[in-house]
């Protein structure tokens, strides 16, 4: 199975964009969508779906509705719904979602766990990255 549409282009309401330059520590919680690109140390658990931008980095357990990652991930990555990893994506930790898409070129250090009972499928980026 591929996504019909990207987790990111299917978000609706405004978004909370936490810059490249910016470091949070500490628990992160909130509803609605989310792009970090910059570098967080701690946990958070969204209502919403999130995105791990290229180049953002996250220490700590990364808990939403749906999320995208495409950054470095230290830790879990636990999805009530949907996890895409992108081919520029590391991630060293568990993924678990009802279903997930890996990208060719991503790097998966530890356990894959699908909830919906099916295996994690791959697909291969044609799309440009957003500027």
């Amino acid at each position: 199975m591929i996504f019909k549409r990207r987790i990111q282009d299917a978000a609706a309401g405004p978004t909370t964009y936490i810059g490249p330059s910016t470091k949070i520590v500490g628990t992160v919680t909130g509803q609605g969508p989310y792009v970090f690109c910059g570098s967080v140390e701690g946990d958070c658990d969204i209502d919403g779906p999130v995105t791990l931008a290229d180049g953002g980095r996250w220490k700590g357990t990364l808990k939403a509705d749906d999320i995208v990652v495409a950054g470095t991930v230290e830790g879990d990555v636990i999805a009530r719904e949907r996890v895409e990893i992108a081919g520029s994506a590391r991630v060293t930790g568990s993924l678990s979602g009802n279903s997930i898409a890996v990208a060719e070129g991503a790097v998966i250090e530890g356990e894959i766990k699908v909830t919906n009972g099916k295996p994690p499928v791959t697909f291969e980026e044609k799309r440009e990255p957003r500027s």
